[in-house]
């Protein structure tokens, strides 16, 4: 019933004018965990906010919300409970322990490392949410690194990438740091081979074997790929899936790069993140809000893209987090039972980082024929200069406002009397674009945290309304199984079974 009233509603609200709607909005503004969140700019008006948060009462939101942080099975593709957020806060039970314990101990490792004094510098190999997370906050916070420590990355199987992250290092003082939770990934294993053949170059297999750091779930593989030599591993909990990661073990070489204080802030943040969404009612839920959003702009107003507009230097590496983030997570079409998902589901994510994106993209959001809600991320890297901070958080505004009000030929020909008409038409910006304005006041390493935290609440509660399971990823599965069937193909020893394919083969080759 509810899924046919907000259609109804739909109809009608997208000829409403938005600046009046933002105007009128009975919202004020939500704070959590650091954060303030503005969502008045939204073709939202209090009929429209009624029925939503009755679907999520009708679809049991806060349900979900508490089979989450209860540990119960939300993975039902793996029969699996899903824990990230266990990595973060104190165990409240038997259940979330151990999962806790393995970032207790890949801190400890981290200190151990930092304490030994052996490395000049580390090398993080991973792919995916093994390589994401750790990037990103390597980027974000590029000024507290140590300044004893080399950290690079490795993700790519193009051997440029290996031969950049290792160029000019030297093995007897490299740590090399491989993060796979199956140690099947091909990628990774493929980039820590040469890694590895690298070492043994210089040294010796049971010292190269000490130059290396393997994260995963399967420790009995990763000696196994070490020819039976032990391997020095931290685990990695099978609860916890890849985009999630950031928490754990796989950041084992910024905790130590970082140091392990600048790492529990960003755990911290995160826990305030959590507790806010695991105790708030949905209409103050930030998470929940947020999803409530996406489900609406999606599913009723057909906006099929997502623009992230993070206004931060620390936050440039953000939207290509968050891709990985949502669209795995949701970019699904058919629910658990196997039946249709019953209403279009995750959009496309895409932005960069403000004010550059001024520059380029925003044009095309200001007045190209596509309708695209934008979230604007206010979050200063530094208050060393004021007038930075005071240009960086003018142009978020005004970027946002001219988005949602527009620029109406009247108001052209007010201010430019003196244009031909023509070029005053060129000059009108239609408006409509809704928004939601995110800011806090300073990006330190405990907000970073509490973001990524509620933007995976978010991504799994949209998932609930969109009913999909937000923690399995098929599509990424096939990818990999049909790359391992076209190598004999690429060798000659066989052919590919699709013709295209074989033409681009033999075009390539």
């Amino acid at each position: 019933m509810s899924i046919e009233k907000l259609r109804n509603l739909a109809s009608s609200i997208v000829k409403q004018d938005l600046p009046a709607l933002a105007a009128d909005s009975p919202n004020q503004p939500i704070a959590a965990a650091g954060w303030c969140a503005d969502l008045s700019r939204h073709y939202v008006d209090p009929s429209i906010e009624a029925a939503l948060l009755s679907h999520a009462d009708e679809i049991g939101l806060s349900d979900a919300i508490s089979a989450l942080f209860s540990a119960k099975i939300v993975n039902p593709s793996e029969d699996r409970p899903a824990l990230h957020w266990a990595l973060r806060l104190p165990p409240e039970s038997e259940l979330t322990a151990a999962e806790h314990q393995t970032t207790v101990d890949a801190l400890l490792k981290a200190s151990e490392i930092v304490a030994a004094g052996r490395y000049s510098a580390i090398v993080h190999i991973g792919i995916g949410g093994s390589d994401f997370g750790p990037r990103l906050y390597a980027d974000a916070f590029a000024d507290l690194r140590s300044d004893t420590l080399d950290l690079r990355f490795c993700a790519n199987v193009d051997p440029l990438d290996l031969d950049l992250a290792l160029h000019g290092l030297d093995p007897a003082t490299t740590l090399i740091i491989g993060i796979s939770k199956s140690f099947g990934t091909e990628e990774t294993l493929y980039n820590l081979g040469r890694a590895r053949t690298w070492l043994e170059q210089s040294l010796d297999p049971e010292q190269a074997a000490k130059h290396l750091l393997l994260v995963t779930a399967n420790p009995e593989r990763a000696t196994a790929w070490l020819d039976g030599i032990p391997a020095t591993t931290l685990n990695m909990p099978i609860s916890v899936g890849g985009r999630y990661s950031i928490w754990s073990a796989a950041s084992v070489a910024v905790m130590t790069a970082f140091g392990v204080d600048t790492f529990k802030s960003f755990l911290a943040g995160a826990a305030s993140m959590d507790q806010h969404v695991k105790s708030a009612p949905t209409e103050s839920n930030l998470a929940a809000r947020l999803a409530l959003l996406d489900f609406w702009n999606t599913s009723f107003l057909g906006f099929t893209s997502r623009a992230v507009l993070a206004y931060s230097r620390r936050l440039r590496m953000l939207p290509t987090y968050l891709q990985q983030l949502e669209m795995e997570s949701n970019g699904k079409s058919v629910g658990p039972d196997g039946a249709p998902a019953p209403l279009a589901t995750a959009p496309l994510l895409w932005g960069g980082e403000g004010s550059v994106g001024q520059h380029s993209y925003h044009q095309w959001l200001h007045q190209g024929t596509h309708i695209v809600p934008a979230e604007f991320i206010l979050a200063p890297g530094a208050h060393s200069d004021t007038a930075g901070v005071e240009a960086l958080t003018a142009h978020a505004l005004a970027q946002a406002e001219v988005m949602a009000n527009g620029r109406s030929l009247a108001e052209v020909k007010s201010e430019e009397p003196h244009l031909a008409d023509h070029i005053a038409r060129q000059k009108v910006h239609p408006g409509g674009r809704p928004s939601t304005f995110l800011s806090t006041r300073e990006m330190t390493p405990e907000r970073l945290g509490a973001l990524i935290a509620l933007y995976e609440h978010r991504t799994y509660l949209a998932g609930v309304l969109w009913q999909i399971n937000s923690f399995d990823q098929w599509g990424v599965e096939r990818g990999k199984t049909m790359a391992t069937r076209l190598k004999p193909a690429l060798t000659g020893r066989e052919k590919a079974d699709d013709p295209v394919t074989q033409r681009i083969i033999g075009q390539i080759q």
